[in-house]
């Protein structure tokens, strides 16, 4: 055993036991991300004593950190290695150990890769450059010498935070490397991988069996609920107001032509026995979109779209250097009339690229207006609504906790009986949903968590989405050891 592995066992609270981890069955820990390494752009922070006070004394026992490697090299160059930051990280090491806490290192940024790469890109590339994939595993293979010996029960290694833009079987050969550097200094390490973006997980489950990696997928589906107002999100504001359980109610229409996505008409049935005002709010068009409304089959308007540099229709230019076109957002509305009688409306594009309708409206002749909020969900059918005259606009479905279960949590429950261990790294919701809406939203999860045994970890402790100094508008905070403490939000936690 090494000095510092020595130094760093410690002595766990009085009558602590430590759950058996392995990566075919983790426990089913709980507890909070911790993020004073989490980005260059915050500075670099020592992790504080008193997080994990707080932290075992309101019953959690797990703590992750997410960290970007640039605080721990010496100018820019990815073999010089900040011995000062990295006894830093010991720190934290240390006192998961003291307070009887499971400490997951985490890289959210690694040689070559960071989710938020797009705003501040990599010199080279993990899933393409040989020696980003070197450094990445030498990386890991520095951390795994320098904890060799701490039980995996009380420290795992958590390789990429949420790795995107790689097929599955390029991930999982890309990643083997630093799972082999890891185990030649540490062959007993608990090693976790997150979940890839945008991909289908079929398949993904058998090969982190083969390589011994346990598996942490994040929760914040759907978004609408999660990063609802998140300024690194939804910057064009396209999110309805959210309620939870959710109206599925999509405005994100495509043109046939489009290939990879759904295509067909938003639906919107009736009757319609008077004449009627159809309100279409239109939000953002890309690049240049047709857009049609027909009652019953038949055309009643047609409109195109085309957008560009400079004045227009258009409220705000938007040109996406990907693609080298312009993605404008129009936020206007668009009053098309219901011939009396109309059985259904159907709302489609019949070419072009892309738009997204965020607000319906319906007024018959001599009444109010009904509306229905649109979200603008990519790859998912337009909405398929009702409207009963003297009634509301209602959506055929809801995101709830059954869909919670189906398109989530279900599918993760499958790894861990597949022998995978399984739990959720990151889950949580921004401050700027409502309170209530919120809480209904974690407490869908937090049932659904316990039915399939996983365990969870909030992003965050402290901040916008977690249970200290959060800054929700709609709270009645209560002051808890110098912080701002969410009481409801916490014994909600505290039950599941």
């Amino acid at each position: 055993m090494t000095a510092l592995a020595a130094s760093l066992l410690g002595a766990a609270p009085a009558g602590h036991q430590w759950p058996k981890a392995t990566a075919a069955k983790l426990p089913r820990w709980r507890g909070f991300n911790l993020l004073e390494k989490f980005t260059l752009g915050r500075g670099n922070q020592r992790f504080k004593e008193k997080d994990f006070k707080i932290i075992a004394e309101l019953g959690f026992n797990f703590v992750r950190l997410p960290m970007d490697y640039r605080l721990w090299i010496v100018d820019k160059d990815w073999d010089r290695f900040n011995e000062d930051v990295l006894k830093e990280i010991d720190e934290a090491v240390a006192l998961g150990g003291e307070y009887g806490i499971h400490v997951s290192i985490n890289f959210h940024r690694g040689p070559g890769y960071c989710v938020n790469g797009r705003r501040d890109p990599e010199p080279l590339s993990l899933w393409k450059d040989a020696e980003a994939q070197r450094a990445f595993a030498n990386h890991w293979r520095v951390f795994a010498k320098r904890y060799r010996n701490i039980p995996s029960e009380r420290l795992s290694f958590n390789l990429l935070n949420e790795p995107g833009h790689v097929e599955p079987a390029d991930y999982l050969r890309i990643i083997t490397p630093a799972v082999e550097a890891i185990r030649a200094e540490d062959p007993d390490r608990l090693i976790i991988s997150d979940t890839i973006f945008s991909i289908d997980e079929h398949g993904f489950a058998a090969g982190l069996k083969k390589l011994g990696v346990a598996f942490s997928p994040h929760q914040y589906w759907p978004s609408g609920i999660t990063h609802y107002r998140a300024s690194w999100v939804d910057r064009t504001s396209s999110f309805p107001p959210p309620v939870w359980p959710t109206p599925v109610a999509n405005g994100r229409l495509y043109s046939p032509a489009k290939p990879g996505v759904p295509h067909g008409p938003l639906t919107l049935a009736g009757p319609f026995p008077t004449a009627t005002k159809l309100r279409l709010h239109l939000h953002q068009v890309s690049n240049k979109a047709t857009l049609m409304v027909q009652a019953d089959d038949q055309p009643v308007w047609t409109r195109e779209y085309v957008c560009g540099p400079g004045e227009g229709e258009w409220t705000k230019v938007i040109h996406a250097k990907k693609w080298d076109m312009y993605q404008n957002i129009y936020d206007k509305d668009y009053t098309i009339d219901i011939p009396a009688g109309t059985r259904q409306v159907e709302v489609e594009m019949t070419g072009g690229d892309w738009l997204i309708l965020s607000e319906i409206g319906v007024t018959p002749a001599g009444q109010q207006e009904v509306s229905q909020a649109l979200n603008g969900e990519w790859g998912a059918l337009p909405a398929t609504l009702a409207f009963t005259p003297g009634g509301p606009i209602q959506s055929t479905r809801q995101h709830d906790g059954n869909e919670l279960w189906e398109k989530r949590i279900g599918v993760w429950d499958g790894f861990r009986r597949a022998g995978v261990g399984t739990m959720v790294g990151e889950f949580g919701v921004f401050n700027k949903t409502p309170h209530g809406v919120s809480l209904a939203w974690l407490e869908d999860n937090l049932k659904q968590l316990k039915k399939a045994d996983l365990g969870w970890a909030l992003w965050n402790l402290r901040g916008g989405f977690g249970i200290l100094d959060s800054d929700r508008k709609d709270v009645a905070y209560e002051d808890y050891q110098g912080h701002q403490l969410d009481r409801k939000m916490l014994e909600l936690l505290q039950r599941y």
